[in-house]
C-alpha cells in the first residue's frame, strides 16, 4: 500500500479543470481583443496573432503546470486574473505600436519585447515556487532584506551607475540590458523586512499611551521606527525625484503597522507626517513644488507647454473624455496622441478605446486580484504570513490607486506605472515575483490540516 504521508493530497480535480478553463477563457478574452484591434486598424486579423496567442497561452499554461505541481493548494483565481490584466497589456501596446504617431522612436514598444519579458517574468514566478516550498523562511531573512532593500533604494544615487529619466533618478544602466528600476524589486524586500519586524515587534507597537479624544496614541519611545521610514521615504522623494515610490513605500509600512496592531492611531500619525513632510518638501526643492503646482492648475498654458508639465496630465484627460462610456473601441481611437502612452499614461489610452465602462471592468479584475490576496492574508495560520499576504496586497492596490489617482488628476502625478500592464521589463518582472509569493502563502494557508490530508489519502488509495 502507498505511504499516504509520503503523496502529496492535490487540489480536487474538478477544481483544477476550472483553473484550466479560466486560464483559457483569459486567454481567449486577449486574443479576441488583439483580433479586434487589427480588423479595426488594418480591416484583417493581425498576421502575428497565432504566434502571440500561441505564446501567451504556452507561457500561462507552463504557469499553471507548475502552479498545479508546488503550489497545488494556491487560489485557484490568481493566476487566470493576472493572465488577463497582462494579455491586455500586451493588447494595448500592440495598438500603440501599430498607430501612427510623432513620438520619438525610443519612446516605442513592441508587443513582441514585452512578451518575451513576460517569459522572462515566468520563468521567475516558476523559480521562486520552486525554490520557495515554505516561504515562513523569509522571516529569518528579515533584516537582510531590509539592508537589500535600501541598497536597492538608493542605488540610482551612485555615481556612473544611477540614470536621470524624465526628471527622476529612479535608473541605473545595465550593460545590455539597457535600464532597470531597482525600486521595484526593492519594494518586495521591503515588505518582507516590514512583515518579520512588524512580528518580532507588534506587541510593544500595540502598546498605548496618551488618550486623545477617542484614539489611544502609542507611547512616545515607540514612534522611532515610522519616524526612521518618513524619513527614508522624504530621502527617496527629495535625493530621486521619485515621489511614486516614497508613497508607495511609506504607505505600504503604515497600512502593514495598522493590520499588525490594530491600532487607528498609526494611520492618522503616518498621514500627518507624510502631508507634513510633503508640504515641507514643496516648499524647499524646487522639483516637488513643480509637481503640485501642475497638480492644482493643471489648465494653465504655461504649465502646458512646459516641459514635464501638464500637458502629458491634459492629453490623458481629453482621451477619458473623448472615450466617454462605451469607449471609442479598440483600434479607433486616437492614443498614439498621449505622451507616455506606453507607460505611465496606458490607463488613458487604454479608457478612450473601452470606455468608462471597460475601465470599471480592468479596475473590478485588479479589484479581485486583491481580494483574493486580502482573503489569503484572513486565511494565514501565522502572523508572518498574514503580515506578507496583506502587505502584498495592499501594495498591488496602493500602486493602482497612485498611478490612476494620478492619470485622473486625483492625486499629484507620479512616476509609477500600472501593475502587468505597462511597457517595460523591471515592473513586470518584480510584480510576477509578488504573485508568486501570493500564491505561495495561499497555498499554505489553504492547505487542509495534517489530519485532513491523511483521511484524503488514504480515500485516494482506496479508490485505486
Amino acid at each position: 500500500m502507498t505511504d499516504v504521508t509520503d503523496s502529496p493530497v492535490l487540489m480536487p480535480a474538478k477544481r483544477r479543470v476550472a483553473q484550466l478553463g479560466m486560464l483559457a477563457f483569459a486567454v481567449g478574452i486577449v486574443m479576441f481583443a488583439y483580433a479586434n484591434v487589427g480588423l479595426a486598424v488594418d480591416g484583417q486579423v493581425p498576421a502575428g496573432m497565432l504566434t502571440y496567442g500561441l505564446g501567451l497561452g504556452g507561457l500561462m499554461l507552463v504557469a499553471y503546470l507548475v502552479l498545479a505541481r508546488f503550489a497545488p493548494w494556491a487560489d485557484p483565481l490568481i493566476l487566470p486574473l493576472v493572465t488577463l490584466i497582462n494579455g491586455l497589456g500586451l493588447v494595448m501596446i500592440y495598438r500603440l505600436s501599430v498607430a501612427k504617431s510623432d513620438l520619438p522612436s525610443a519612446t516605442l514598444a513592441s508587443p513582441t519585447s514585452q512578451l518575451m519579458w513576460t517569459f522572462f517574468g515566468i520563468a521567475l514566478f516558476t523559480v521562486t515556487l520552486v525554490f520557495l516550498r515554505d516561504h515562513r523562511a523569509l522571516q529569518r531573512l528579515t533584516y537582510t532584506a531590509g539592508a537589500a532593500g535600501l541598497l536597492l533604494l538608493v542605488s540610482p544615487l551612485i555615481p556612473f551607475l544611477g540614470q536621470e529619466i524624465n526628471g527622476a533618478r529612479i535608473w541605473i544602466g545595465i550593460p545590455g540590458l539597457g535600464q532597470l528600476q531597482p525600486a521595484e524589486f526593492a519594494k518586495l524586500a521591503l515588505v518582507v523586512f516590514f512583515a518579520g519586524y512588524l512580528v518580532a515587534k507588534r506587541d510593544v507597537l500595540a502598546l498605548a499611551g496618551r488618550r486623545l479624544l477617542f484614539i489611544d496614541l502609542p507611547r512616545a519611545r515607540d514612534l522611532g521606527p515610522i519616524l526612521i521610514t518618513w524619513g527614508i521615504s522624504l530621502g527617496v522623494l527629495v535625493l530621486q525625484k521619485d515621489l511614486g515610490s516614497s508613497l508607495l513605500m511609506f504607505g505600504t509600512f503604515i497600512a502593514m503597522l495598522y493590520i499588525a496592531t490594530q491600532r487607528t492611531s498609526w494611520v492618522l500619525i503616518g498621514i500627518l507626517l507624510f502631508v507634513g513632510g510633503a508640504i515641507l518638501a514643496g516648499m524647499v526643492f524646487n522639483h516637488v513644488q513643480e509637481r503640485f503646482e501642475v497638480y492644482l492648475n493643471p489648465e494653465d498654458p504655461e504649465l502646458f507647454f512646459k516641459v514635464g508639465g501638464s500637458g502629458q496630465l491634459m492629453e490623458g484627460l481629453f482621451a477619458l473624455g473623448n472615450g466617454g462610456i462605451l469607449g471609442t473601441g479598440l483600434g479607433q481611437g486616437h492614443p498614439e496622441l498621449i505622451p507616455l502612452a506606453f507607460s505611465d499614461f496606458i490607463f488613458p489610452a487604454t479608457g478612450e478605446e473601452l470606455g468608462l465602462t471597460g475601465l470599471m471592468a480592468l479596475l473590478m479584475v485588479y479589484a479581485l486580484l486583491v481580494e483574493r490576496g486580502l482573503r489569503t492574508s484572513l486565511a494565514a495560520r501565522d502572523p508572518f504570513s498574514k503580515l506578507l499576504a496583506g502587505g502584498l496586497s495592499f501594495l498591488l492596490a496602493w500602486q493602482l490607486f497612485i498611478i490612476v489617482g494620478g492619470v485622473t488628476n486625483l492625486i499629484p502625478l507620479t512616476g509609477l506605472v500600472t501593475p502587468f500592464m505597462s511597457q517595460g521589463g523591471s515592473a513586470l518582472l518584480a510584480n510576477w515575483i509578488l504573485i508568486a509569493l501570493l500564491v505561495r502563502t495561499s497555498d499554505a494557508a489553504r492547505q487542509p490540516p495534517p489530519q485532513a490530508i491523511q483521511n484524503e489519502g488514504m480515500t485516494q488509495v482506496f479508490q485505486r
